[in-house]
């Protein structure tokens, strides 16, 4: 009976063009066949060390399920089997957009167990500069730095279940150099503009949504959320436990929050409440807090950022995002005395910290006039 090498067994031979050949056993194919591979150096002792390394890796490595995936089969079937499950659909819709029209297109057809951090890296390269589907305006194709890093972390998550299933050795994402996030500057509504902005809010009929907005800096999807059952008039508090997303085909879902510090209890102030109490007297038979006058149902989330762009424009106002009028709340509640601890707990950040370092131009300057009161004070007993 002929003997089998076994996986790993390797020899050997200087070629005739002078360099020398290292041949191995890599594994067997389904039908027992032995899957032979080779390296190649210019001396004896170069192949010895690329031999071993190369049976190192063979024992690391499933070869004969490794050789079945291209890039294209493994990404669609990590995102299906470990992704899909256990991810919101917004993030879902991401994920898809990354898979379909990113990583399949370019990169899809390298065997997995061939693909190499130089050809992700080429990928993103790519994506950052001509990646966008639909051109703006402008004409310009590329994508943010935000987006391309949130790719580079779907394909490591994908790639280290990879490392996990034996099918490659590592994770090549770890030799790519992902883009740093631009610090942008944050905008806010200026005080002096929240009055005309207000006003334009209550003529298109939605005062009382900007104004809790104004008061509460809560997340778009909290705030289409609501339910009247949500605010109790007596505590003067508001529960914020839910959040609607779009659905892909349209609708909306209504999901808990993405973490456990997102579900909160926030006070309200008076005239916060005198606001709600006027809205709710519009539809009391209706449990939603903010009701679409198109459905009398939820709004889609990004339904009210196009409401927020009619409100500036006809005001005159500047352009700002939606989500900055959560961050003129802030800004304004820190400017005005109230801690951080506090702040943080009614944005339903993870921690006080991420309040810090995202706020840092208020706090700086309140450190700053915290040391002049300080100064004053002690200075007057010398």
């Amino acid at each position: 009976m002929v003997k089998r090498r076994a996986n790993g067994e390797g020899n050997i031979r200087k070629r005739p063009d002078g360099r020398w050949e290292g041949r191995y056993v890599a594994g067997h194919d389904e039908n027992g066949k032995a899957i032979r591979k080779n390296v190649l150096g210019r001396t004896q002792a170069e192949v010895k060390e690329k031999l071993k390394q190369a049976i190192g890796e063979c024992a690391e490595v499933d070869v004969e399920r490794a050789a079945e995936y291209t890039v294209a089969a493994w990404v669609r079937t990590w995102y299906e089997t470990y992704s899909k499950p256990h991810v919101r659909e917004s993030t879902q819709r991401f994920y898809e957009d990354y898979i379909e029209h990113h990583v399949v297109p370019r990169i899809g057809n390298i065997k997995l167990a061939k693909l190499t951090g130089r050809d992700i890296q080429k990928m993103y390269n790519d994506v950052k500069a001509k990646g966008r589907i639909r051109k703006k305006s402008d004409g310009d194709t590329s994508l943010s730095v935000s987006y391309v890093r949130g790719l580079h972390m779907m394909l490591h998550n994908c790639l280290d279940r990879a490392v996990r299933e034996r099918l490659i050795v590592r994770n090549p994402t770890e030799d790519c150099i992902v883009p740093k996030l631009e610090k942008k500057e944050m905008h806010i509504l200026h005080p002096e503009d929240i009055s005309a902005y207000l006003r334009e809010a209550e003529k298109r009929g939605v005062l009382a949504m900007f104004f809790l907005e104004l008061t509460t800096g809560l997340r778009k999807g909290e705030l289409v959320a609501l339910l009247w059952s949500d605010l109790d008039e007596k505590s003067m508090t508001l529960n914020v436990c839910k959040q609607a997303v779009g659905v892909k085909g349209g609708g909306v879902k209504v999901t808990r929050p993405k973490t456990e510090t997102s579900i909160r209890k926030i006070s309200l102030s008076q005239e916060t409440i005198d606001v709600l109490k006027r809205e709710h007297e519009k539809h009391p038979e209706l449990e939603i807090m903010f009701p679409s006058p198109k459905t009398l149902g939820m709004y889609y989330p990004d339904s009210i950022t196009a409401i927020h762009n009619k409100i500036l424009k006809s005001a005159g106002l500047p352009h700002i995002r939606l989500h900055d009028l959560r961050h003129t709340f802030a800004t304004l509640a820190l400017q005005n005395g109230v801690d951080v601890k506090t702040v943080s707990s009614i944005l339903g950040h993870y921690d006080a910290g991420f309040t810090l370092r995202t706020y840092t131009h208020v706090t700086t300057k309140m450190q700053e006039e915290a040391a002049a009161t300080i100064g004053k004070l002690i200075g007057a007993n010398v």
